[in-house]
C-alpha cells in the first residue's frame, strides 16, 4: 500500500522534503511507517519520542493500522509563544 506522509518543521529540513511516499505492506501501522522514513533519513534518528501522528487529519496513536492511500503526519514538538 502506499502512504503519503507530511513533513513539518524541523522533520521536514531533516528530510528535505514536505512530503514522502512510502510503500508500506497491509495493515502497516504509523510506528511501522516511521520505521521506514527514519531508516531511510538518518536525520530523524532519536526523534520519535517526541513526536505526536495524525493519520488523516485526526490525531492517532502509534499504532493505528494504515490504509492505501492514508495521509499520515507525523507533529514535532512544538515551543513559543
Amino acid at each position: 500500500m502506499r502512504v503519503r506522509v507530511r513533513l513539518f518543521a524541523s522533520l521536514r529540513e531533516a528530510v528535505g522534503r514536505e512530503e514522502v511516499d512510502l510503500e508500506l505492506p497491509a495493515g502497516a501501522t504509523a510506528e511501522q511507517a516511521w520505521a521506514v522514513l527514519a531508516r531511510e533519513h538518518a536525520g530523524l534518528a532519536g526523534r520519535r519520542p517526541r513526536l505526536t501522528a495524525a493519520v488523516n487529519r485526526r490525531y492517532a496513536p502509534f499504532d493505528t493500522r494504515l490504509s492505501d492511500g492514508d495521509e499520515l503526519v507525523f507533529v514535532p514538538p512544538v515551543s513559543g509563544g
